[in-house]
């Protein structure tokens, strides 16, 4: 099989390398997933860059990529619930494990690999895992809110997106429209609120052009009750004027900076919560949780991907997975997903 490997860490175009592989073969709880998609992330970058070049690998040789979906292969002896033929999409594929998904199989524990529902595209399965699970997560860490989503279930919320046009804010929009929230989101540019709206929000607000937290308290005299945050080195003021009583402010990314300050007596006032969110360390019940939701949402038509739905789709051959994450590492708008094989 064709295999996409690094064996130490640095710039994309000097690490990776495209090679043969032998096809592994599954063993017990585990199956074999012909790929047909790999998403790539900023983790998946992050951690084929390393801290400093030619910095030492746990493993002799890594495949990148968390994400992906294809086709169940093979299944190891014990595997119920998934069988061969199976369409499905991957995460956390890459965690502690030395083969992701740049590659045209890959053999994973069964609890990391979830069928999709029928009708849903294999593309649309490999852009799930880390951005939709992350906006799961933190979409239930609000104390007065629910633990898991469904329709209905933050009926009465309303929810703060930062960077509506991310990949992970994105997916943040749909399943708080899905589970009833009024969803408000904040952009940079015009073309980012049309991919925004397009997403599903109720109202953008471009914090480059006006006064963000009058505006988003215009929406939202009493607060916001969740907030999903990408970049709280530069929005811990503002949120700290928009928050409503006893919210949560989830912190999935460092953008803008490695530390901040937060208003203390403020956030005190409003008894706000915050809680850092890291899908590789959330615990086994938040991942089965999260999969299961994502899933149910899938059923609903909640989702899709494409510039239409607010998520342009960039792609690139196997061969080509440097210049997918130099992509993502350039902060590309959009999903960038890698073609490994047809369906």
């Amino acid at each position: 099989m064709k295999s996409i490997v690094y064996t130490e860490t640095g710039p994309a175009t000097t690490v990776l390398q495209l090679v043969d592989r032998e096809v592994p073969e599954p063993a017990a709880g585990e199956v074999r997933v012909r790929v047909v998609w790999s998403g790539v992330n900023p983790t998946d970058w992050k951690s084929r860059a390393g801290g400093e070049p030619g910095e030492s690998l746990p493993f002799d040789e890594v495949t990148p990529n968390q994400d992906g979906s294809g086709i169940v292969d093979a299944v190891g002896d014990g595997v119920t619930g998934l069988s061969v033929g199976d369409r499905v999409w991957t995460y956390l594929s890459a965690y502690q494990r030395p083969t992701g998904t740049a590659q045209e199989f890959t053999v994973l524990p069964a609890r990391l690999v979830v069928p999709l529902p029928a009708g849903i595209g294999l593309d649309v399965g490999a852009a799930l895992g880390v951005p939709a699970m992350t906006a799961h997560r933190a979409l239930t860490v609000w104390e007065d809110g629910p633990s898991r989503l469904t329709p209905g279930s933050l009926d009465g919320a309303t929810v703060l997106v930062a960077g509506g046009a991310g990949a992970v804010g994105h997916a943040a929009i749909q399943l708080a429209r899905w589970a009833g929230a009024t969803v408000i989101t904040t952009i940079s540019s015009d073309a980012k609120a049309a991919l925004a709206t397009a997403a599903g929000a109720h109202h953008v607000v471009n914090y480059r052009t006006g006064d963000a937290a009058a505006e988003i308290r215009a929406i939202a005299p009493d607060g916001v009750d969740v907030v999903v945050e990408v970049a709280i080195s530069q929005n811990a003021d503002l949120l700290a004027d928009v928050v409503a009583h006893r919210a949560s402010v989830a912190i999935y990314a460092d953008n803008g900076g490695d530390t901040t300050t937060i208003p203390i007596r403020a956030n005190m006032i409003t008894n706000t919560r915050y809680q850092f969110v890291l899908l590789y360390t959330v615990g086994a019940a938040a991942l089965d949780a999260a999969a299961e939701d994502v899933t149910a949402a899938l059923r609903d038509g909640v989702l899709p991907i494409g510039e239409a739905a607010g998520l342009p789709v960039h792609t690139f051959p196997l061969a080509e997975t440097a210049a997918a994450h130099e992509a993502v590492e350039g902060d590309i708008v959009g999903k960038v997903l890698i073609e490994v094989s047809a369906e």
